[in-house]
Formats: C-alpha cells, structure tokens, sequence
C-alpha cells in the first residue's frame, strides 16, 4: 500500500507569515496533502458569518425539504443527510447552498493571491475555479461523520484533476469533526468505492480510521489536498456546529471525465469514459488565460 504512514502533521506543515511557496508546492506533490496554518484568516470571519446565516435558514426550511437521490434539498438548496439513530429528528444538514453566486465574502476568499500562487506552483500558469464553492457543516451532538474517501470517486478528471483547499471556519478538534488525510494516498489510483451513510466511502473494513493522519486546526487553518488523496472525517460530539469551506482549482484545459455521487452511477459513467467533453466545464479563470487547443475542439 503505498501510502506515507510515518508521516506526522509536522511534516506537511506551513504558516501563511513563513510561506515558501515552491517548498510547499513539493509538499504537496510528494504526499498529495498540505497545510497552511492561518492562510484565510483575513476572510474567515465574514465567510462564518454568511455560514451562521444560511445554516438557521436551512433550519427553518427542514419541514420543507424534498427527497433527491442523494437526501433531500431544502428550498434554499442546502443538501440534507438521514440523521443517525438517536438524533432529535430525522434530518440533518450536509452542504449549505454557500457559493460563489450567493456569498460575496466567499467569491472573495477564492480569489486569494497567495492561495493563487500556491496553485499555479502546483498546477501551471493557467488555473480555473472546479464548481462554485462549497461549505460543508456538521450539525451539534452527532453531526454526520463522512467516510474515508476520495473526491475522484466523484468527480474523476482527464488530466491532474482539481486540487481541494479545504477551511476550518471554527477551531475544530478530534472532538467535533477534525479532517483526516493519508499522505500519499494520491498514488495510488482512483480506489472502488460503495454507497455509504455518506455517499461513495471506501470499505471501513480495509481504510480504517488509524490509516489516517487527523488534522486538528485553528478558524483560518487550510488544507489541501489532492483529488486522489484519501480522506474523510467524524462525526461531531460538541455542542456547536462544525462548518468548513472549500475552494477547488484545477488547469483550465482540464475536466470530468466519470461523475457520480453513487456507486451506480460511477459504474453507468465508467463505459462513457471516451465521450467525456469539456464542453460546459469551463469554470472561472482565476490565474493565466485559456488556450485554445485544436486537440479538444468542442
């Protein structure tokens, strides 16, 4: 297996102040993980604020919610989980309708030039924005735990795929749902992945939870981490909620070639690979330009 199991926090560790940009760069290509301790600090604050908002609206909407194949959405567009057994009711929020479209403060945070940086040294001059944002929460006393995972399983990409900043938009600790990472698990291919309490998970069985390293972090503490890199989270036992953010980069010639949320339907899309286009991919250039390129005339 390979994977990078000595690996400690330490040593995939940075701070915003003392950035080497093209060190961290090699971080994250050797272990397909990296943090950055206070890089979103300066936006953390009035991203939380937009998060607090949308999850009492969510609240109020829950009597609401229609069912989907992935759970239910509630009119704002919030993304609801069954509960666990033994929760006060049978609902239980996943991702909030936070985006790029209807947070200004998140749209900005995006934009970030050191995160910028930070990417192009990883992925090239010309980068765009994979999909528009997302904030996932874990609810108080039991918040949903996701399973080890990898986010290629559900969105796998033609060439390197989108590298993942994910925030802490509270201290977050072993207690209410800390992020966990397999350093190098980006080596080894897009696993098989089966439909779990949290959508596509790999065997709990075989991809324990001592397998992986857990990042415990500060409100502003980022993580990146590769599309191929294994990782999930618990569920949270506090008394608050557990919200993040996350932006995703990814080269502007890049884009999906399998999408799925279940195991059906990776397998459907598994037999269309060749057919996959970029066309209505395009995301947000946020570095560079887009080339054109006679190879993928759309």
């Amino acid at each position: 297996m390979a994977t990078d199991q000595r690996v400690t926090v330490e040593d995939i560790e940075f701070h915003a102040d003392e950035l080497d940009v093209a060190q961290a760069a090699s971080v994250y290509r050797e272990h397909g993980c990296l943090v950055v301790r206070q890089f979103m600090t300066a936006y953390v604050d009035d991203v939380l604020q937009d998060i607090n908002y949308l999850i009492d609206e969510t609240l109020e909407q829950m009597d609401r919610a229609e069912p989907c194949p992935e759970g239910w959405f509630t009119p704002n567009g919030a993304l609801l989980l069954p509960a666990p057994e033994g929760f006060h009711r049978d609902k239980q929020i996943m991702v909030l309708s936070l985006g790029y479209r209807s947070s200004a403060a998140m749209f900005r945070s995006a934009w970030d030039s050191r995160v910028l940086d930070l990417a192009e040294a990883v992925l090239g001059p010309d980068i765009e924005l994979f999909l528009e944002g997302q904030s996932l929460v874990k609810e108080p006393v039991g918040g949903h735990p996701k399973l080890l995972h990898q986010d290629a399983a559900y969105f796998e990409h033609k060439y390197e795929g989108p590298m993942a900043m994910l925030v802490y938009a509270v201290d977050t600790d072993m207690n209410n749902g800390a992020l966990h990472v397999v350093p190098g698990s980006h080596r080894l291919g897009v696993l098989k992945h089966d439909d779990t309490i949290s959508h596509l998970g790999l065997d709990e069985k075989e991809w324990t939870w001592d397998k992986a390293l857990p990042v415990v972090g500060k409100a502003g503490d980022a993580i990146f981490f590769h599309v191929k890199c294994i990782h999930g989270s618990k569920p949270n036992w506090s008394d608050k909620p557990r919200p993040v953010f996350i932006h995703r980069y990814r080269r502007a010639d890049d884009y999906i070639v399998i999408a799925a949320t279940m195991a059906e339907d990776r397998a459907a899309a598994e037999k269309h690979v060749e057919e996959a286009k970029k066309e209505n991919q395009k995301g947000l250039i946020v570095r560079g330009i887009r080339r054109y390129d006679k190879e993928r005339e759309q």
